[in-house]
């Protein structure tokens, strides 16, 4: 794969127009596509087959109602001793309601009353229902939603409490790009410009990432015309493009800058560093793509197409760093080498050659002398904490902003109506004409004397007369436990009454539907977890050539998901730390977030094993012991590894300062993942577990040695041609100085050796 890649790094060198120009047409396209095929973003949590899903299918078709048109609600409530349906607060009500209904866009309005269940016991808080006529994105007209706003706003003049909610006034504005991320995007260039010294050759992998960014999100965005797409999906590309483009890209341009300053010529370079780095590059991402494209296999849809649309985005950022970014280091020449900013030139310049060991290396020898300590002190503080992670509960993302409108409506209701009127279950009984009321019936006794229920009303029949109805109002809100042992006690319970009845009793409704989308999810997250790290461990093996090396990998992945789920757990369930993040309402996990850190966050520590490793694997390869080659090949992969992981975090970290819960969950979670995996695992217990294994981390039995592919993802088979086909006094000494370097300054055999 090497050779291949030395190939394609040094074609799009020299063709640096034509690569440039295909990657400007294919941007073209993806602009022109979603233009023209964009559709509206549609939120769909289902999951086909499950108990719930399958009866609101029935349900729907049993009691068809219009589901056309967009709904909303004025939740209005009264001053302290009076009512809704009297005096002038009652005059109040009917003529917002009144006026509501000649609101351009405003197809109908229902009063709140007393018989339709939309006033409370106390009469003092009551429910508008509206429906909408909308345009062709499906999104009220501002007219539309200032009209409601403007007459609820008269209303709370003359005395009352009003506010508007539900689905039509609860939309999230999706932002792709925000003040936050823009943060984050010039935080991860100061690092670059850091490392590089020199601001053109950090603008590089900046200016390379967000072209697949754009290529790919503008791709997906053309996908919502034939594709159910949720805006989270798009909001996860935009995160993960950036973040590994610019760290992919980070990789080559770093070896190419450190091959040209060492005097080999910028062609050759751009050929090597895409053969070698760019190896490593092209593992990286396929772990990735693997641990998100498995996600398809848990057969959740809405899932699915948030993971092939990230593996996507990722593969096109792959694709940019072994062909765009080789043809924008051909513009660069050898000026990738120099900088035009005085200070950062005269760094460069100045650069002592030190006869001191590289940070990097004295790092690992420390880590190496104090191997077990480091060891004990690292998983006892991971393990610590993930202990959060024991009390994590999954929930149904239904939480409004309480600093809206419609937060502050949600609140009026469950005030009001308690805090299961929002989440009731819909039980559905099936049969015959003559025995579906009756079993209903009977069915709604029990239900009643179930603990946990607050109301069950009375059935409803279907026109066909085959179904019949029951809604059952919980004590708890949707995302309490109480109403998920409402729900599983009235599964329990409906086996006596079908079987007197003969008739068949399901259990429905969108709080059903969601509770059993969150214990499918929990029941699939091992399997899920088995089969990326199966697979990963399998590319691991062939990688290395060595079974110690991925198993520690992947443990060392455990660890760091305990560790973040913890903080996951401790911030947004507990609620440490909320206000400093802007966590406005704690409660719950979103339930399908634990299997997206899984994915991504393997992936992504892969990418950190293997750069870092397989330097290491490169020294051992050249005969060095295998300690010494441990902190030799660690002192080469340092410095890059760790600024890769602060602009991950940099950028991931941005995001936790988005609207959407979900999103700062996420942004959250992967930014304390990336943080704790790089720097705790790969930097510290990687080390210390090469040092304590030596030799037999690099063992492999000998039927599977003559038996695995040879990938050559370091490029040894590569370097090796092109030093006999140039000879020792061109190529070689060029391409090798860096390494003689090294070596000449911070010898690390004979008697330093025993230090380790």
């Amino acid at each position: 794969m090497s050779t291949l890649l030395y190939r394609l790094g040094r074609f799009a060198y020299r063709r640096k127009w034509s690569v440039i120009g295909a990657w400007s047409v294919l941007l073209l396209v993806a602009v022109l596509a979603a233009l023209g095929l964009m559709k509206p973003f549609t939120t769909s949590t289902t999951i086909p087959g499950t108990e719930a899903q399958r009866t609101l299918d029935v349900v729907q078709a049993e009691f068809p109602s219009d589901q056309s048109h967009l709904t909303g609600r004025i939740v209005f409530r009264a001053p302290r001793g009076e009512t809704l349906t009297t005096g002038d607060v009652a005059r109040i009500v009917r003529r917002t309601v009144d006026e509501a209904a000649d609101v351009l866009g405003v197809r109908s309005v229902t009063a709140p009353s007393a018989s339709s269940g939309t006033v409370s016991a106390d009469g003092r808080t009551g429910i508008a229902a509206l429906t909408f006529t909308t345009d062709k994105t499906g999104t009220l007209s501002e007219a539309t939603t200032n009209g409601v706003e403007r007459l609820v706003a008269e209303a709370r003049r003359e005395g009352l409490t009003g506010e508007i909610g539900g689905d039509a006034f609860s939309k999230v504005e999706v932002k792709v790009m925000g003040p936050g991320e823009a943060v984050g995007v010039l935080i991860a260039l100061g690092i670059l410009v850091f490392v590089f010294r020199s601001l053109r050759a950090a603008v590089i992998p900046v200016a390379t990432a967000l072209v697949g960014v754009a290529v790919g999100v503008l791709g997906l965005l053309s996908l919502t015309s034939v594709v159910t797409m949720d805006s989270t999906s798009v909001i996860l590309a935009v995160m993960l493009g950036l973040a590994v483009g610019i760290d992919y890209a980070l990789f080559i341009v770093s070896r190419h800058q450190t091959q040209v300053r060492a005097g080999m010529e910028p062609e050759e370079s751009a050929g090597l560093a895409t053969g070698t780095a760019g190896g490593a590059v092209v593992f990286a991402g396929a772990t990735v793509v693997i641990a998100l494209a498995a996600l398809s296999v848990v057969n959740i849809p809405f899932l699915t197409v948030m993971g092939l649309g990230a593996a996507a985005t990722v593969v096109v950022s792959v694709s940019i760093a072994v062909t765009l970014l080789p043809a924008v280091l051909g513009l660069m020449g050898r000026n990738i080498a120099t900088s035009t900013v005085p200070v950062l030139r005269r760094s460069v310049e100045r650069a002592p050659v030190s006869a001191r060991q590289p940070a990097g290396q004295r790092w690992a020898a420390m880590v190496a002398r104090r191997r077990w300590s480091v060891l004990l002190v690292s998983l006892v503080g991971l393990g610590v904490l993930a202990v959060p992670a024991a009390d994590l509960r999954l929930g149904l993302g239904g939480t409004q902003d309480p600093d809206t409108s419609a937060g502050r409506a949600q609140k009026l209701v469950d005030d009001g109506f308690g805090p299961g009127y929002s989440g009731t279950l819909v039980v559905l009984v099936q049969g015959e004409r003559t025995e579906v009321v009756p079993a209903a019936e009977r069915m709604a006794g029990v239900v009643r004397d179930l603990p946990g229920v607050a109301s069950v009303t009375p059935a409803v029949r279907a026109e066909s007369g085959h179904a019949a109805l029951l809604s059952v109002t919980s004590t708890g809100g949707p995302e309490t436990e109480t109403t998920k042992r409402v729900l599983a006690e009235i599964r329990n319970a409906r086996g006596a009454v079908e079987k007197n009845s003969g008739t068949e009793i399901n259990v429905t409704g969108t709080t059903a539907v969601n509770i059993d989308v969150a214990n499918k999810l929990s029941s699939a997250l091992p399997v899920y977890c088995l089969l990326v790290m199966g697979l990963a461990l399998l590319l691991l093996v062939v990688v290395f050539r060595a079974l110690a090396v991925p198993l520690k990998a992947a443990l060392g992945f455990l660890l760091s998901l305990g560790a973040s789920l913890g903080a996951l757990v401790a911030v947004f369930q507990w609620g440490w730390l909320s206000d400093l993040l802007g966590i406005k309402t704690t409660g719950p996990v979103l339930s399908f977030l634990p299997m997206l850190l899984v994915g991504i966050l393997f992936g992504l520590a892969m990418d950190y094993e293997v750069f870092l490793v397989s330097r290491m694997r490169e020294e051992y390869a050249h005969g060095l012991p295998p300690v010494e080659a441990m902190v030799r090949g660690f002192g080469h992969g340092a410095k890059v590894v760790i600024a890769a992981a602060l602009i991950m975090i940099a950028v991931f970290g941005s995001f936790v300062f988005a609207d959407m819960q979900v999103i700062k969950g996420m942004g959250f979670a992967l930014g304390v993942g990336v943080l704790l995996d790089a720097f705790v695992v790969r930097m510290t217990l990687v080390p210390a577990v090469m040092a304590v294994l030596g030799r037999k981390a690099w063992w492999l039995p000998r039927f599977l040695h003559r038996a695995l592919p040879d990938m050559d993802i370091e490029g040894e088979r590569l370097t090796s041609r092109l030093t006999q086909a140039s000879g020792p006094a061109g190529w070689d000494r060029a391409a090798r100085q860096p390494r003689d370097a090294d070596r000449a300054a911070a010898p690390v055999s004979g008697a330093g050796a025993r230090r380790y």
